[in-house]
């Protein structure tokens, strides 16, 4: 019930956990479909047909919500040992790097390390902004 491990924009956390980060500005990828998702936007996102859960991030800042944000970033990390999880926002790579980063610090990196982490496993250009790699430095 989880990611293929070579699909795209699948990142494998050190637990063995699948994540996938995806641009919402992008077509919904063939295969199958997320069991949950967590959507990082400004403004309400599209309906999904799974569970899903909605974090006011505008483009380029953090969210809105810290403890809402942890909430999310931990429940994705807890359903991704069995289930489908994506993670995603406009363009799929600051915000959801950014969270993808968090998810890798829950499970086990280094929140000093979690930045690049994500850039190797997933996109070198995740995690925009210098507030962005604060945050993920921070998120504990």
């Amino acid at each position: 019930m989880t990611w293929d491990p070579t699909a795209p924009g699948v990142l494998r956390l050190p637990s063995g956990r699948l994540v996938r980060g995806r641009a919402l500005r992008r077509p919904l990828p063939p295969g199958p479909l997320p069991a949950f998702g967590v959507y990082l936007l400004g403004r309400t996102p599209p309906d999904v047909p799974w569970a899903s859960t909605w974090l006011r991030w505008p483009d380029f800042r953090l969210p809105a919500d810290r403890p809402a944000a942890r909430a999310a970033f931990a429940a994705a990390w807890r359903r991704a040992e069995s289930e489908r999880v994506e993670v995603a926002c406009g363009g799929g790579r600051g915000r959801t790097g950014t969270a993808l980063a968090c998810l890798a610090v829950l499970d086990g990196v280094p929140p000093v390390e979690a930045v690049a982490y994500v850039r190797e496993h997933y996109d070198r250009h995740a995690v925009e902004t210098p507030w962005q790699r604060r945050y993920v430095r921070q998120f504990t």
